[in-house]
């Protein structure tokens, strides 16, 4: 019986290392891909994290810039004026 609860223990315990490194996020993970276009009269900025879009900033030629937000993933972008970009607060997973 002690010998099978150790067992159970560090299989446990082994499986919790095997899958710590996957579920932790290094800050390059963090940072994000921007991607910069000029049109004519405006400058578009397109941020990434993992490859999915979360926020576009565009700059016009005049007037103030402002963003479009993806807050929760769903797709739809949302105005945000301002120079302050709101970090993404999606939900990936939950356990």
């Amino acid at each position: 019986m002690i010998v099978t609860r150790t067992l159970i223990v560090l299989l446990l315990g082994l499986a919790l290392v095997a899958t710590g490194p996957a579920l932790a996020q290094t800050s390059a993970d963090l940072e994000p891909d921007i991607t910069i276009r000029q049109e004519e009269d405006r400058t578009i900025r397109e941020y990434r994290i993992n490859g999915e879009l979360y926020a576009i900033e565009i700059r016009p030629s005049t007037g103030p810039s402002y963003y479009l937000v993806d807050h929760d993933g769903d797709g739809n972008f949302e105005r945000q004026d301002g120079d302050r970009l709101a970090v993404p607060q999606w939900i990936l997973r939950r356990f």
